[in-house]
């Protein structure tokens, strides 16, 4: 089993930054693809970030190309989204999720990830 505990959502105007963090305990860390989720209400989730477990592979949704940039660092087991210029369409609760592996665009698919955190909530004014 891995647990994963997201952190550092909140409220902030567009344009701002927030860095979203995901704990990870259980299983060994490092060996996992690890993926940032989100949905926005009353939609579908959707893919917005992931990395390999060796961090040379990163991915993207369309949506935060440019703005968005995922890291890990294995030894803290923890796995961060820093969110740049952000928009208010970015508002929704963003989840942590990992995968024993996937690759390319398999790695976009939720269905494809065992471990989900509880979520965090962020919120973009206008």
């Amino acid at each position: 089993q891995v647990q994963l505990v997201e952190s550092g959502g909140g409220l902030v105007q567009a344009g701002g930054s927030l860095r979203l963090s995901c704990a990870a305990s259980g299983r060994t860390f490092s060996g996992y693809t690890m993926g940032w989720f989100r949905q926005p209400p009353g939609k579908e989730r959707e893919f917005v970030a992931g990395i390999s477990w060796t961090g040379g592979n990163t991915y993207y949704g369309d949506s935060v190309k440019g703005r968005f940039t995922i890291s890990r660092d294995n030894a803290k087991n923890t796995v961060y989204l820093q969110m740049n210029n952000l928009k208010p369409e970015d508002t929704a609760v963003y989840y942590c999720a990992a995968v024993n592996y996937c690759s390319g665009y398999g790695c976009y698919d939720p269905s494809r990830y065992g471990y989900w955190g509880q979520g965090t909530q962020v919120t973009v004014s206008s």
